[in-house]
């Protein structure tokens, strides 16, 4: 029976049908999976593949889009589908760059000092949009222990409507997760990082954060604050909140 003028040749479908079998294997990907990501029947793919059934040039174009690569002969080997411009990754939480915008700028980061008791460590953290990287990042800048300034990826799921700053290098990671911005745009949360001990011993220790817009912050010097520093009661009232208000809860087993 002669093809219809939506279907491929007999040649040319089973070129198809031979691309998408090694594609399949590639990925190791299953029929049904494709089938569904392509928006077709499972039935009509087995039947195309296993020649019983002419591709259409309508299914052809479907499973190219759900591919990524083009099943014309001599066609485009696989392309990495790029990410939409001005939309973050779903792994982050797929927020969109206007929707991101009032998180951008730079604070003032306070938490108490793991070196010192009663003090408290001061630092400014930078948040812009990564234009190549399409999302959110951080940036801390102003450090007194210049080299363990920290930078990584900003996620804003919509399940949770938390603000995490992660960072990841090498396997290792530090995490702060905030609560949602107050009226001024403060951040208020936790971060669990690795405390430096004795012999470069490195121990877990989660500890109060707080992000606040520079155009509301203390005028704090960065660096360790301590209670003779003008700023300092200022400083201790914001990371002191974090638990009277409810932004985040420390539990001791106990």
């Amino acid at each position: 029976m002669p093809a219809t003028e939506s279907e491929l040749t007999g040649e040319h479908s089973r070129v198809v049908a031979g691309l998408v079998r090694s594609e399949l294997a590639r990925r190791r990907m299953s029929r049904q999976a494709l089938a569904d990501k392509a928006r077709i029947s499972i039935s009509t793919l087995e039947k195309a593949l296993a020649g019983s059934r002419p591709f259409t040039l309508a299914t052809t174009l479907r499973l190219e889009e759900a591919l990524g690569r083009s099943l014309q002969p001599g066609g485009a080997a696989p392309q990495p589908q790029a990410q939409p411009s001005g939309l973050a990754p779903t792994s982050l939480g797929a927020y969109s760059r206007a929707a991101a915008d009032w998180l951008t700028g730079e604070y003032l980061t306070i938490r108490p000092s793991l070196e010192e008791a009663e003090a408290i460590f001061a630092y400014h953290t930078e948040i812009v949009w990564d234009e190549a990287a399409s999302h959110l990042v951080f940036r801390e800048k102003a450090r007194l222990d210049a080299a363990f300034t920290q930078k990584g990826s900003v996620s804003l799921p919509n399940q949770s409507g938390q603000v995490y700053l992660v960072t990841s290098e090498a396997g290792q990671y530090r995490l702060a997760i905030l609560n949602r911005p107050t009226i001024t745009g403060e951040l208020y949360g936790l971060i669990t990082t690795l405390q430096v001990g004795l012999g470069g011993h490195l121990t877990p220790a989660s500890l109060p954060l707080a992000l606040i817009p520079m155009r509301h912050a203390p005028a704090a010097a960065p660096g360790r604050l301590h209670a003779a520093d003008p700023t300092y009661a200022a400083c201790r009232e914001r990371l002191e909140r974090i638990t009277r208000q409810g932004f985040a809860r420390l539990v001791a087993v106990g």
